[in-house]
């Protein structure tokens, strides 16, 4: 993995998505095509620059763990949601953290208030969400929507769902590096590479 210390951490996330961004755990688009269709429709829909870097970095965990494209269909849940959100807390603002950490929690709370969201789920979606525990109860799905961070993980939810399509044409990497940058921390600012 690429170590932020060395380069920006903007610098470091693009690198690992250049790296391990080919994977696709199940879903007829790569790692990278899918943030990149997640965070442009966000940007094409007028949405803030924390909306597009968290639908940008919404699956950064995939590419952290090592168990293979095929987790879910070895009955395996990655918790991709903390690993990403683990490895981007160093470096960018919690709000960002929070919505990637809650991005799964987000699809469990929409599948129980909308049954139509439910059965627009892809495949692979669907298999992925019976390991992470389902639809929300009530008690579940209100203790969530009573959260800060709960609107903007639903944001990032409902575009992650849409940002599945095979040859959809999106910008690169470098075309959101100005909605990274806008979200990083204090700290990690002096690590951003313009380059």
């Amino acid at each position: 993995m690429t170590d932020g210390s060395k380069a920006g951490p903007i610098d470091a996330v693009f690198a690992l998505y250049r790296e391990r961004g080919y994977r696709n755990y199940g879903e007829d688009v790569s790692e990278l095509e899918h943030a990149l269709q997640c965070a442009t429709l966000a940007e094409g829909a007028g949405e803030d620059t924390l909306v597009i870097a968290a639908c940008l970095l919404h699956d950064y965990g995939h590419l952290v763990h090592e168990r293979g494209e095929d987790i879910a269909e070895r009955g395996e849940n990655a918790r991709h949601e903390e690993l990403g959100a683990a490895a981007l807390a160093a470096w960018f603002q919690p709000a960002l953290v929070e919505a990637v950490r809650l991005h799964v929690e987000a699809k469990r709370y929409l599948c129980f208030l909308d049954p139509r969201y439910l059965s627009r789920l892809s495949p692979a979606s669907a298999r992925s969400l019976r390991l992470q525990g389902g639809p929300h109860s009530a008690e579940e799905a209100r203790a969530f929507g009573a959260g800060p961070h709960a609107s903007l993980a639903v944001k990032v939810r409902r575009y992650d769902e849409l940002a599945k399509q095979p040859r959809r044409k999106t910008p690169g990497l470098e075309a959101f590096r100005a909605a990274l940058a806008a979200c990083l921390l204090p700290s990690a600012e002096g690590g951003a590479s313009t380059t």
